[in-house]
């Protein structure tokens, strides 16, 4: 069965973090970190910090949008995530 992973990427570089989804986390945390994510790129290295499972890409979808906002970036930080 398929599973869809939200993922919170921390860039050894910069300390900034990145927030996405994928149906592949291993293979899509290698892009980030070999430069095939023009986003990403410059900030390589980045290291894994925090990640969920869903059963649908549209719940992955749904927590990616949450993360991204003010309240989802205060509820990693109250995890001590961000």
């Amino acid at each position: 069965m398929k599973t869809y992973s939200v993922y919170v990427l921390k860039s050894e570089k910069t300390d900034t973090s990145y927030i996405g989804h994928t149906s592949n986390l291993e293979k899509r945390f290698a892009e980030h970190n070999n430069g095939k994510s023009l986003s990403t790129r410059k900030k390589r290295p980045w290291r894994l910090i925090y990640k969920e499972e869903f059963k649908t890409r549209t719940e992955a979808i749904s927590r990616e949008k949450y993360f991204k906002t003010v309240e989802g970036r205060l509820e990693l930080k109250s995890l001590g995530i961000l």
